[in-house]
């Protein structure tokens, strides 16, 4: 089975490790054009409780396939490249692999290397694109397929894929909806481009913004911040690493975490002080604005709507959180 203007099977070598990656895969092993001839992935890694050694979201999707796995613990390591080169790839496909492809990788296919990343770049480069979208405030963000070069997401433009943010989106919303697109772009354009119908093109030199690692630490909201600026941290850190705040108990100061919240336009009170209680939640003011606070959780508690949460763990207007 080919593809019209393709020769033959493509054969394709896949690097992903985390869930965003998984639709690109199923859209690779499925196309019988292609000749998938390994996944590589991170190794196992220790996860839980009991930290029992934990495959990753890629590795556990491949079993759905007779595919190779491949898990390296440095994909630059000499014996690793050289079990690469064996299999003679003409394409590799990267979507949240984890790890920086180092030149000898990269100039290893003859068709190079294409990266299915969740941002319109040059916009948001980097480890955390979805999470920086809502950071921003975007109205819009998607998925670019860019031919990978030794730099950091700063290859040429494949193909773009643009998808609204809507106010009820959050990082998991977000994230599931761009690994179906960056799916849908990747089994549109590839065999465009291994054709030669698709000419990548550079990026832009203007709007180059950067997302690095998030943290757990990023999650603690600044209440001397805009409320519209808290409320979009609250959704681009659900449902990791959340957002959080303390308040104080008999004892010391408690955590809570804001799983979901919105802004409004009320004024008055001390950034963190708390405005009103009741069944349409906790009403906190900002540096500007207040955000009322809809669904929370205390510390080693259960995912509580506002007024039940209340309900076990009594608050008072004037209170601060902080």
């Amino acid at each position: 089975m080919r593809h019209p203007g393709l020769g033959g099977q493509v054969r394709v070598v896949f690097f992903g490790t985390a869930d965003f990656a998984c639709p690109s895969l199923e859209v690779l092993a499925e196309d019988p054009a292609i000749d998938l001839r390994a996944v590589v992935t991170q190794p196992d890694r220790a996860r839980g409780r009991d930290l029992r050694l934990q495959p990753t979201p890629v590795k556990a999707c491949a079993g759905a396939w007779p595919i190779s796995v491949l898990q390296p613990e440095r994909c630059r390591h000499e014996a690793f490249l050289r079990e690469l080169s064996a299999l003679d790839p003409e394409l590799i496909v990267v979507a949240a692999y984890g790890q920086i492809l180092p030149p000898a990788l990269l100039s290893m296919p003859r068709h190079g290397c294409l990266n299915v990343h969740a941002s319109l770049l040059p916009r948001h480069r980097g480890a955390s694109p979805i999470q920086a979208a809502l950071l921003h405030g975007d109205p819009e963000t998607g998925v670019t397929l860019m031919r990978m070069d030794a730099g950091l997401d700063t290859g040429d433009i494949v193909a773009v894929e643009r998808t609204p943010v809507g106010s009820e989106d959050n990082a998991q919303t977000l994230h599931d909806r761009l690994a179906a697109v960056g799916a849908a772009v990747l089994k549109r354009a590839w065999p465009e481009y291994i054709a030669g119908r698709l000419t990548p093109r550079p990026q832009p030199a203007e709007g180059i913004t950067y997302a690095p690692r998030i943290t757990r630490e990023d999650g603690r909201l600044d209440w001397q911040r805009p409320a519209q600026e808290l409320w979009n941290r609250v959704r681009a850190l659900t449902p990791w690493p959340g957002t959080f705040t303390e308040v104080g108990v008999a004892g010391g100061r408690r955590l809570i975490k804001i799983w979901r919240a919105m802004p409004e336009s009320a004024a008055g009170g001390e950034p963190g002080e708390i405005l009103a209680l009741g069944r349409e939640g906790l009403l906190v003011a900002c540096g500007q604005g207040a955000l009322r606070l809809l669904e929370i959780q205390r510390e080693g508690g259960r995912r509580l709507a506002a007024a039940d949460f209340l309900a076990g763990f009594p608050l008072r207007v004037g209170e601060r959180l902080g």
